[in-house]
């Protein structure tokens, strides 16, 4: 039978304390962006998504407007 030289693991808080001073030391080396770029980028995703949304009500409004004329025009009832 081959001998154990396996070498045993360091207890669980010990490995989840390096785990947390790996974390920290690589936030470290993190470049935040500054808060005027922040609000930058988020006004111009704030701007698409009200684009999208527009195009979207446009397109809806045009489909729902097409499905009524093609109801009433074959022979579709209006209460």
């Amino acid at each position: 039978m081959k001998a154990k030289t396996a070498a045993k693991k360091p207890n669980i808080f010990i490995r989840m304390g390096r785990k947390i001073k790996e974390v920290f030391s690589e936030l470290k080396k993190v470049t935040w962006p500054s808060f005027g770029k922040v609000v930058k980028t988020t006004c111009v995703v704030l701007v698409i998504v009200l684009v999208f949304l527009v195009v979207f009500t446009a397109i809806n409004y045009g489909l729902n407007s097409l499905l009524g004329l093609l109801s009433s025009g074959l022979g579709g009832t209006s209460a």
